[in-house]
């Protein structure tokens, strides 16, 4: 499902406009990017938790020159599925 498909299923699931579905959606989207560039989490009981984990500086090979680089370290985005949407698609 691409982002035009989730705003059209939003949009008939919650009996809104195609236009209010996208803000909604945006809004989320916003929010939770927001709440993780501050170092915070955001959890959804039932559905799951985003969250933001650290990775560490380490040594990588290039692949086409098999020389070693060094590959710094970075913070990466996480999401961890809830229990009920873990049963929803079991």
């Amino acid at each position: 499902m691409n982002k035009t498909e989730m705003i059209a299923a939003i949009a008939d699931k919650a009996g809104l406009t195609k236009k209010d579905a996208e803000k909604a959606l945006k809004a989320f989207t916003d929010t939770v990017a927001e709440e993780l560039a501050k170092g915070g989490k955001v959890q959804l009981v039932g559905f799951g938790t985003f969250e933001v984990s650290e990775r560490a500086a380490r040594v990588g090979i290039n692949p086409h020159t098999r020389q070693p680089l060094t590959i710094e370290a970075s913070k990466t985005p996480k999401f961890k599925g809830g229990k009920a949407l873990k049963d929803a698609i079991n």
